[in-house]
């Protein structure tokens, strides 16, 4: 019994170092400053020889199973090392939960297909993109903090939004790579990275309405593209550039409504 569980040991570990998922949660909360709480994860569904995954918390109908916070709650979120330290030691096959907004960063999300019309269009555009967290069902598009009054003021201003468009800020929170979903493994569609105008160790992290040809800003950090081993980078490394909402939102607008015939280019 012994060598079993010495085995089960093993495979929970990396190599010669750190679970992966603590290597990740450690650089968004120490190196990056972004709030992080375990999510509650998945349990095994159905009885032997099911493969199905089911939401570990008490919700028989959950609907973004292992996805989201439980014990501890949201508020629970931190960028405390002893903290995520002791979280994940204890649960190394935890998600990762962003808290967004405050401090923190925002993102606007669309379903997995709309998602990848986007990226390619805002490609085209020659708009400037922060990192995008990718899983099955839903690419989310990471820019820099807003208030909710904020968004509304942006909504506002626009004749017509993408109906399928997904707001988090304030309250709200997002699910990190490497994590696994009840959906299916999160990753990186397009990886955090640093803002070239900025020194190693500075604070910014975002440019206000900044738009720039997107070629070359994908990071270095090995994994960027459907990647799921440990999407850390090393501690002390600047925070990744964000963009603001206006010019992502309004990007996302003239991508929709610019498809031929009227039709809409983010439509699934």
């Amino acid at each position: 019994m012994r060598e079993i569980l010495g085995r089960r040991r093993r495979l929970r570990f990396r190599r010669g170092g750190r679970p992966a998922r603590l290597d990740a949660a450690l650089t968004c909360a120490t190196a990056w400053r972004w709030p992080v709480l375990p999510g509650v994860g998945l349990a095994a569904a159905g009885g032997r020889g099911d493969r199905g995954r089911g939401c570990a918390c008490p919700d028989p109908e959950c609907a973004v199973p292992g996805a989201h916070p439980f014990d501890p709650g949201l508020l629970a979120a931190t960028t405390d090392e002893r903290m995520v330290r002791w979280w994940w030691t204890n649960r190394p096959a935890a998600p990762i939960v962003l808290a967004t907004g405050g401090r923190a960063p925002c993102a606007l999300s669309l379903p997995a297909v709309a998602g990848a019309r986007a990226l390619a269009e805002l490609d085209r555009m020659g708009v400037r993109l922060g990192p995008v967290v990718a899983t099955p069902t839903r690419w989310s598009l990471l820019v820099a903090p807003y208030t909710l009054e904020r968004l509304g003021e942006l909504l506002y201003a626009q004749d017509r939004v993408p109906s399928s468009l997904r707001f988090h800020s304030e309250g709200g929170y997002l699910v990190l790579p490497p994590s696994e979903a009840g959906t299916g493994q999160v990753r990186w569609e397009r990886a955090p990275a640093a803002d070239p105008s900025v020194p190693s160790g500075g604070s910014r992290s975002s440019s206000r309405g900044s738009r720039s040809p997107l070629r070359g800003s994908r990071s270095p950090l090995r994994g960027s593209r459907s990647s799921s081993r440990g999407e850390g980078s090393a501690s002390g490394a600047a925070a990744p550039w964000l963009p603001d909402v206006g010019a992502v939102l309004e990007a996302l607008v003239e991508a929709s409504s610019s498809a031929p015939g009227g039709g809409s280019r983010l439509a699934y």
